[in-house]
């Protein structure tokens, strides 16, 4: 059975989060992320309120990292979370993303991810022993000065890397790949993830992929797909060198370097074929959305996450998604 999430980026008012959130606890969403992109909101205080106006589904950030915040603080941050929403929260742990524009280093990115995965471990089962990492210590003075209702973490490692992958098959309950909408890429991230689950005894089924991307729904597949090309013109240099999966014309490459080295971004969101549309975000009307989410069902993938904007207008389209989506899959 697959799972079906929805995502939101942290740029509205709270009373927004509320509204929204009471929205999509209507329909059969099995999760609610808020991701935390560097210089956009926080996604802590939003996710307390979504809490607080939803009864039933997991919510949790994708992805916190551990160079703008200690895995103490992490571990404080998630332990009240969980408390406000009566154990229904998840742990998303990432390297990191657009760090360079605040001329921040990243050094040992796996360890460093690792390491916080057993930080905040260690500090919600009250476990004192003191901890020796390569990036991080702990004495036995490291110790939540409260009790925490909730000492389990679910985590969710976010990446498109082997390495981190095979990090993830170790020491995640998810895997999360963002930005890919492609099939194809699936069986290769489960290789990289049974590697790492059994190095450590695990059986790699434990272990759920995620994919989440732009999505965009409508009645008008004209406009969903306008509306997609313009989100993720932006991100097809980057999944490029991600998705060795994705083949893409050398002239489509070159009309888009082309396009967006002038600034025209519309005319690079247009040199972007349709069938390399297809590969990076979930766009059409709700019975073309269901063909695709069905493709990864197939491939075994855990939970598809349904990214912004979700269409032009975002209350109408988590409807569309709750009523016309959802049920085929329940």
């Amino acid at each position: 059975m697959i799972h079906l999430s929805i995502a939101f980026q942290g740029n509205k008012r709270l009373g927004e989060y509320a509204e929204l959130a009471e929205l999509v606890e209507r329909y059969s969403f099995d999760t609610i992320t808020l991701y935390e992109d560097l210089m956009f909101q926080p996604a802590w205080q939003p996710l307390h309120v979504m809490a607080q106006h939803t009864r039933r589904m997991r919510l949790g950030v994708a992805v916190v990292n551990p160079y703008l915040r200690h895995p103490a603080i992490i571990a404080g941050e998630f332990a009240l979370l969980n408390e406000a929403a009566n154990g229904r929260a998840y742990l998303g742990v990432g390297k990191g993303a657009f760090l360079e524009a605040l001329a921040l280093e990243q050094p040992w990115p796996l360890t460093a991810v690792r390491e916080t995965i057993e930080i905040v471990r260690r500090l919600l089962r009250g476990d004192r022993t003191p901890y020796h990492g390569r990036l991080f210590q702990a004495t036995e003075e490291a110790y939540l000065r409260w009790q925490p209702p909730y000492r389990d973490v679910d985590v969710l490692v976010g990446t498109w890397g082997p390495k981190m992958a095979i990090v993830a098959g170790e020491v995640a309950n998810e895997i999360k790949v963002g930005g890919c909408w492609n099939p194809d890429f699936v069986p290769l991230m489960r290789q990289y993830v049974a590697r790492g689950a059994r190095k450590v005894g695990r059986d790699p089924s434990q272990v759920g992929i995620v994919v989440g991307a732009v999505t965009v729904v409508d009645e008008d597949r004209q406009e969903a797909e306008r509306l997609a090309r313009r989100e993720v013109a932006m991100y097809l240099p980057v999944v490029l060198q991600l998705d060795p999966t994705l083949q893409v014309e050398p002239d489509e490459v070159a009309a888009f370097e082309q396009a967006k080295e002038s600034g025209d971004l519309e005319a690079a969101a247009e040199a972007i074929s349709t069938s390399t549309l297809h590969k990076l975000a979930c766009f059409g009307t709700p019975e073309e959305i269901i063909k695709q989410v069905e493709a990864f069902a197939h491939v075994g993938v855990k939970r598809v996450e349904f990214g912004t904007p979700h269409g032009r207008d975002e209350a109408a389209a988590i409807r569309l998604l709750g009523e016309r989506v959802l049920p085929y899959f329940e």
